[in-house]
């Protein structure tokens, strides 16, 4: 027996033939145990039992604590790794570009220098494309500075995860209430820094990258924004008339050979299903000629939460340029869920509305002042609406909406319009590309995202 588990020896005696009284704990779990028993000379029975220590349930508690406190730095670390290979890619990105605007300012200056000799339209073409490209530079320098902060967050949650960990094997004293709260800031430090560098304003789409050809000129198809990093099943529903049937396939690869894919039956949609979206195992649309929202979860196959968008345009009122019944358009950002529609107190001009996802009502709306039939499609980044200028042929997108700030600004984006008529046009956070259904094809764009810079940071 070792003194550092400070037990309780003790030894009964009990006279043989005499009654036996039995004395337990309250509770079971602090029972004592019987080490040896015996006889002595006179015939009487020795026992040598062992008492439970004191501050077994605290120790068990503090044993739990610390077991919930590694977990989740043990999850911090997974995000932080998720978090380390989005920034490296985007760094080096930004690195290549860093030394072709160097250069460029370099080549600027001599020719400010020398600008006598050469001619005045060409010394006032490259002044206009630095003046352009200069703002750039404090970007370049902030995400250096993220991809270093990223770094210290690692080592961070390293030198925090080895400290529980030799507390779990030593289970010595320590001060929980500290580590709890050392946990907790690393925490929120993190989901911030996360939010950060999602995040930002969108200042390019790549070139178009056909997946599959497959289906009608209208349908939906999408990748759950907020799986698991396991889960990479694709949803697909093909038209967009009458149809209730979904297919479930179980990686990308199944779904570009057309193979093991899962049929599920959901209710009657209506004839706007490039405007379903996604979310965590459940399928979010808008009710056949109504301004009701529906939410269906495929794990009990049924309809989990239903509500009214009121005042919503529906039935083919307020639909995108299109047409295709789109009046109301669900879709996802790293904020969460929302719907864009129009409505008759508004002109007719573009809603955006932030939902709850479980309860499906109202967070907070906006109003703008962009005609919700004027416009191609639409889709949300980062707590910002873009609206395209059309749907076929030449197209951009051309306008954005900021929620954080309730402005707008028009722009101009180039998107390549491949097949000539997008039904629907999503974006997912988890993927940072937007999802299309481009006249029976399955495209994908990559998005180029930078941090907004405000003017007192130049």
């Amino acid at each position: 027996m070792q003194p550092a588990e400070k037990l309780l020896s003790l030894t009964l005696l009990v006279l043989m033939g005499s009654e036996l009284t039995q004395v337990l704990p309250a509770n079971p779990e602090d029972s004592w145990q019987v080490y040896s028993s015996a006889q002595d000379s006179e015939g009487r029975c020795v026992c040598t039992v062992v008492a439970p220590q004191q501050t077994m349930c605290s120790r068990d508690a503090r044993t739990k604590q610390l077991r919930q406190l590694l977990e989740k730095v043990q999850n911090m670390t997974q995000s932080i790794q998720s978090l380390d290979q989005r920034t490296q890619k985007d760094l080096q990105y930004v690195q290549r570009m860093e030394v072709q605007l160097r250069g460029l300012e370099t080549k600027f200056r001599q020719v400010e220098e020398n600008h006598k000799q050469n001619t005045a339209k060409q010394y006032k073409a490259i002044k206009a494309r630095m003046e352009d490209l200069r703002p750039m530079i404090p970007v370049l320098e902030e995400y250096k500075a993220d991809a270093k902060m990223v770094m210290q967050f690692k080592e961070e949650v390293r030198n925090l995860s080895a400290e529980l960990s030799e507390l779990q094997e030593e289970m010595g004293t320590y001060d929980y209430d500290e580590l709890h709260s050392r946990v907790a800031n690393l925490e929120e430090r993190l989901r911030a820094c996360m939010q950060k560098l999602a995040c930002g304003k969108l200042t390019g789409i790549s070139d178009p990258i056909t997946i599959k050809t497959s289906g009608s000129r209208y349908g939906s198809w999408m990748t759950d924004p907020v799986a698991s990093d396991g889960d990479t099943r694709v949803w697909y529903m093909d038209g967009y008339h009458n149809n209730r049937f979904v297919r479930e396939y179980k990686s990308i690869e199944d779904f570009m050979n057309s193979d093991n894919f899962r049929p599920h039956i959901c209710p009657t949609i209506g004839p706007h299903l490039g405007q379903v979206v996604w979310l965590n195992g459940s399928i979010y649309f808008n009710k056949f000629q109504s301004h009701t929202i529906i939410k269906f979860d495929f794990k009990t196959a049924s309809i989990s939460k239903t509500s009214q968008l009121d005042y919503a345009g529906f039935n083919n009122r307020y639909h995108y340029s299109w047409g295709g019944h789109s009046d109301i358009d669900l879709m996802v950002d790293e904020g969460g869920l929302w719907a864009v529609y129009a409505t008759n107190q508004n002109a007719g001009n573009i809603v955006i509305s932030k939902l709850n996802p479980n309860t499906l009502q109202v967070i907070k709306s906006w109003t703008t002042n962009h005609p919700k039939r004027s416009a191609g499609e639409a889709f949300m980044i980062c707590g910002t609406l873009y609206v395209t200028n059309g749907y076929s042929g030449g197209t951009k997108v051309y306008y954005a909406f900021h929620t954080n700030s309730s402005t707008y600004e028009y722009i101009d984006i180039p998107f390549q319009n491949k097949y000539s008529h997008i039904s629907m046009l999503d974006y997912n956070p988890r993927d940072r590309a937007l999802y299309a259904w481009n006249n029976g094809h399955q495209v994908l764009y990559n998005v180029t995202l930078f941090h907004v810079i405000r003017s007192e940071e130049l």
